[in-house]
């Protein structure tokens, strides 16, 4: 029988990142800055710890290897490893402009899949923003000519952002956080970036950090975006939550649960459930193990556990296949 897991994230400290998933999203570590935390992921980059269980201690795809893959359930048959990475980023200062490739470029040229990606704003400062595509169609000729004369940011497209904002980010969009934003992100199980412009900034060792230049022109989708900024549904009521549909594609779909009461959900075969605490404090019971999630906790709910519910006061994303 099933039963959920408590997750561990890895944590970043690339330099633009801040102070507020260690001061209030409960991660402990001696890095001076936390720009990332890697909340559910299988990635050789970044990998989760399991926290509970049997398994305590061991790492996420060391879980999948010994339990089997039934465990990530058959909507994830065709995938070669675990398909999806859930993100907090914490942007005390703007990310580079970049862009991430597609499935067939990603694998000819990195060797993984591609990035589309979702980002949920948790929170920012009053007039913060970010970049998200192109203000203008863009020939690649332009596109070039304003990477090399240092013009780019003038046909770039800037969107202020408030919480509760939805921007997918389908593979090829030109894109960069802005500072002064706390995000969520959903995405394909890729570190796949090409930087493109990175405002002049050196790397720990004093020089600038590395662009991606002939990468980014090659994948680059050089128009507006076509999708709004709000979430894919609207409200629906469950139980005793809220849930609104924020994102679905082929490569994961994704709720935000305000729970204020109880709540109940199905992890049956075809896929896995990922927990992400956002705010507040929730109890996950499944099959007789019950787990505490607080701000800034995850959890692993396998496929096949069947019914679980969750019990508190608590906005939850909740991330499944």
């Amino acid at each position: 029988m099933r039963k959920p897991i408590l997750l561990k994230a890895p944590l970043k400290d690339y330099l633009w990142g801040g102070t507020l998933l260690k001061e209030e999203y409960g991660k402990e570590s001696d890095l001076a800055i936390v720009a990332e935390s890697w909340e559910l992921s299988a990635h050789k980059d970044g990998l989760s710890v399991i926290a509970s269980g049997e398994y305590t201690g061991k790492t996420l795809d060391e879980y999948i290897a010994a339990e089997g893959r039934e465990v990530i359930g058959t909507n994830c048959k065709d995938n070669e490893g675990f398909p999806i990475l859930v993100k907090l980023i914490d942007a005390a200062q703007s990310l580079s402009v970049q862009v991430h490739p597609d499935n067939e470029y990603a694998r000819i040229h990195e060797g993984e899949p591609g990035k589309t990606e979702m980002w949920y704003i948790v929170d920012c400062k009053e007039g913060a923003k970010l970049l998200y595509g192109f203000k203008k169609n863009v020939s690649k000729e332009e596109f070039v000519s304003r990477i090399k004369d240092n013009t780019l940011l003038e046909i770039t497209n800037d969107v202020p952002v408030k919480k509760g904002d939805v921007f997918f980010i389908e593979a090829g969009t030109l894109h960069a956080i802005g500072e002064g934003i706390l995000i969520a992100e959903v995405q394909q199980s890729s570190n796949s970036t090409y930087r493109i412009y990175d405002f002049g900034r050196v790397g720990a060792d004093g020089k600038p950090r590395e662009l991606h230049i002939d990468k980014a022109v090659d994948v680059t989708k050089l128009e507006p975006p076509t999708r709004d900024t709000k979430p894919f549904g609207k409200p629906e009521k469950k139980e005793d939550a809220t849930v609104t549909l924020l994102a679905e594609c082929d490569y994961f779909t994704t709720e935000d649960v305000k729970l204020d009461g109880k709540v109940s959900f199905v992890a049956d075969e075809t896929s896995f459930n990922g927990i992400l605490c956002l705010d507040g404090e929730a109890v996950l019971e499944a099959n007789g193990e019950k787990l505490t999630l607080k701000k800034g906790m995850s959890a692993f709910v396998p496929a096949g556990t069947g019914e679980y519910t969750l019990n508190g006061k608590a906005d939850l994303l909740r991330t499944r296949i």
